[in-house]
């Protein structure tokens, strides 16, 4: 495939496209409502956050929003942090869920390495949902208990999601390929009250039993009183369950009570059937649930979401950036223990069929998940750029194998998406393609920058800042950019901001992770673009910089480089600082089956990124390496291998329990003698 240059016009949206999209209509009814016309979507944007209250107020109004009481105000209090959003309304997230709900449409359809696939209706998502809802108030959970979960992405965690919401319990959850220290370093600072979790799962067509996981968690969370177990893996494991949490308690000791699911879904039943569904309404930032930091080099943030910034926020995103509509189907390669599951679960709030899938995508071959695409007729497929860009090494073409007829956009996002990525999805996926990039993080749960429906697709650039959020570049001084590379800060408040940390009564750590650098201004900690024609691009964490004698540089240019060279799988570069004040920039490479770093693969490497970057962004050095450190949610953890390369306690730079792959740092500790060494010559 020809390389693409970044910013060249892929798509663009037809007249059709435009008379349909949910984002016309909102504008035609401001229109007709407010008595506010706007040309296109820039104008749009500008209002929308020159106007705070303007705008949210509208949406607020637009979504028929359902609330006991009438706001007071908007916002009574713009400052950041502590901007506080329409005081005096009560509300429940999931309520809203089940007011989209259409008997003549699925809710869900999930399918695993361990289920065939199959479909959950709404009458059942409700019917599950009060049964759940009510055995966990007779199990003693209230407005403000929290719920854990230790589950997959099946129908089972998108259900105790929505008992909990519409309780006002506050739910949080981990994947179970989380390892036993890194969900207790999550669930610990919550203290929950009940805890559903599975047995184990299947991944790559390999099984793991968790079960002894489970009861290790359980013996670190004295707080939790029920055990309800999804028998995922093994019908007969409930009774070995019973004998570990027993033997875990120890002598005299009392561990929780063990239900099944099945068990669980009775106990909240009388004569077979539950009660209706109700939902305790809750002030607007009333907790809905809690998100973590990634906690790779510490103890992980429990992020606090509110009630009402998750509804409108997710409300936005879907019906106006993503476009979708009722009866779509909406799809993100996702687990529990990234936000984009819940940003997933959210799509049931616009009537979506949610498409659920746990299970790795390149099992059996990298072809699954574009197969689960045509087979259930995927309207918005999301995915990551690492997966995208695993595609298109591959050499595989979906397009041709599949019938994508009712695939419209596909979602990215995880990791900047090189222009060559988004070229590969037009030219191997389907011509007519919009290619939705995206940007934000699990702090807000949302998206920052994102697709429009109205805007046309260039390579490499995401397509706008969001409605109502007033993104810009920032440079160290605190002054906008345009066209220039920056910190990605947010300069007026946004209703999704976190309501704060758990467990963080002053709220210091809350401004001291994102409020320090720039005082009452949100600092993301991303390098980021904006073009003059409001597009973005995304270049890696600002706090893994690459200093190049007084330039600055993301690293995921260096990634994008190396996207045409089929021999290199996978890559880390780190710059270390040098005693004479240079730096030694080290590119890592995992080759690709059957492939070695030999003196030509180097060379090719070298002039790949000076021929697409700049001789400055070449490394000093290029080592074979058999893996790249990855959070649990894939994310490449330059941070902690450069901190174990310039010398700290490997201990304290990373948190092998929050990896996905903590055998991968032995061989960065490895090298650290051999940088130490170096570090002397030069310091010589």
């Amino acid at each position: 495939m020809a390389r693409v240059e970044e910013g060249t016009l892929l798509w663009s949206p037809s007249e059709k496209d435009i008379r349909d999209a949910n984002l016309t209509g909102f504008m035609e009814w401001l229109a007709r409502e407010r008595g506010l016309h706007f040309q296109d979507y820039h104008q749009l944007w500008e209002w929308s956050v020159r106007d705070l209250e303007g705008f949210w107020g509208a949406w607020w109004h637009y979504c028929h929003i359902l609330s006991d009481t009438p706001y007071e105000t908007v916002l009574a209090d713009r400052s950041m942090p502590g901007a506080r959003w329409f005081p005096g309304a009560r509300i429940n997230y999931a309520e809203h869920i089940f007011r989209g709900e259409d008997a003549g449409r699925p809710a869900l359809i999930a399918e695993s390495e361990l289920r065939p696939r199959f479909e959950v209706s709404w009458a059942d998502l409700r019917r599950q949902t009060a049964a759940a809802a009510e055995a966990l108030r007779r199990m003693g959970v209230g407005t403000g208990d929290r719920v854990a979960a230790y589950l997959p992405n099946i129908p089972e965690a998108v259900t105790g999601a929505l008992a909990a919401a519409a309780l006002g319990a506050v739910w949080s959850s981990c994947s179970p390929d989380f390892g036993t220290g890194s969900v207790v370093d999550r669930f610990r600072q919550i203290e929950p009250k009940v805890l559903l979790a599975v047995d184990g799962y299947r991944y790559g067509g390999r099984d793991f039993d968790r079960l002894e996981a489970v009861a290790a968690v359980l013996e670190a969370l004295p707080t939790v009183e029920h055990l309800v177990l999804v028998p995922y893996l093994d019908p007969q494991s409930p009774d070995r369950a019973r004998q570990l949490v027993a033997g875990r308690a120890g002598a005299g000791g009392r561990g929780p009570a063990v239900t099944t699911w099945d068990e669980f879904l009775a106990r909240g039943m009388d004569g077979g059937e539950p009660p209706p569904l109700t939902f305790t309404r809750v002030p607007f930032d009333h907790p809905l649930w809690i998100l973590y930091s990634s906690g790779t080099t510490g103890l992980p943030k429990p992020i606090v979401h509110g009630h009402g910034g998750i509804l409108l926020e997710h409300l936005k995103v879907l019906l106006l950036h993503h476009d979708l509509k009722p009866g779509d189907r909406f799809f993100w390669f996702t687990t529990t223990g990234w936000m984009m599951w819940n940003y997933l679960l959210s799509g049931l709030m616009v009537g979506c069929t949610l498409v659920l899938y746990d299970g790795s995508p390149g099992y059996p071959d990298l072809n699954r998940l574009w197969r689960l695409a045509a087979e259930t007729r995927i309207r918005l497929f999301g995915t990551s750029a690492p997966f995208v860009i695993s595609c298109m090494k591959a050499g595989i073409r979906p397009g041709n194998r599949f019938d994508l007829s009712e695939l419209r956009s596909v979602g990215s996002t995880g990791a900047p998406l090189s222009a060559d990525g988004f070229a590969w999805l037009h030219e191997a996926v389907k011509r007519d393609l919009w290619v939705a990039s995206v940007s934000g993080g699990t702090d807000v749960c949302t998206a920052f920058v994102l697709g429009c429906p109205l805007l046309p697709v260039h390579a490499g650039e995401i397509q706008c800042r969001g409605l109502g959020a007033k993104v810009e570049s920032f440079d160290p001084d605190g002054k906008p950019l345009i066209d220039q590379v920056g910190e990605l800060v947010i300069t007026e408040p946004l209703p999704s901001m976190p309501v704060g940390f758990w467990n963080d009564p002053d709220g210091r750590r809350y401004r001291e992770a994102y409020f320090e650098m720039y005082p009452g201004v949100w600092r993301h900690g991303d390098w980021i673009r904006i073009t003059p024609r409001g597009s973005s691009v995304i270049y890696g964490r600002s706090d893994a910089t690459i200093n190049r004698r007084g330039v600055r540089m993301g690293t995921a240019d260096i990634y994008r480089a190396l996207d045409q060279i089929p021999e290199v799988s996978d890559s880390l570069v780190v710059s270390l600082d040098w005693p004479d004040g240079e730096s030694y920039m080290i590119l890592f490479v995992v080759t690709a089956p059957g492939c070695s770093l030999d003196d030509g693969l180097r060379e090719r490497i070298r002039r790949a990124i000076r021929e697409t970057l700049s001789p400055r962004h070449v490394p000093d050095e290029i080592t074979a390496a058999p893996d790249v450190p990855r959070t649990l949610n894939g994310k490449k953890m330059e941070v902690p291998v450069r901190r174990i390369l310039m010398g700290q306690d490997p201990a304290r730079a990373a948190n092998r329990d929050s990896m996905a792959n903590p055998e991968s740092l032995d061989f960065y500790i490895g090298q650290v003698d051999r940088i130490r060494a170096l570090r002397q010559q030069a310091s010589q």
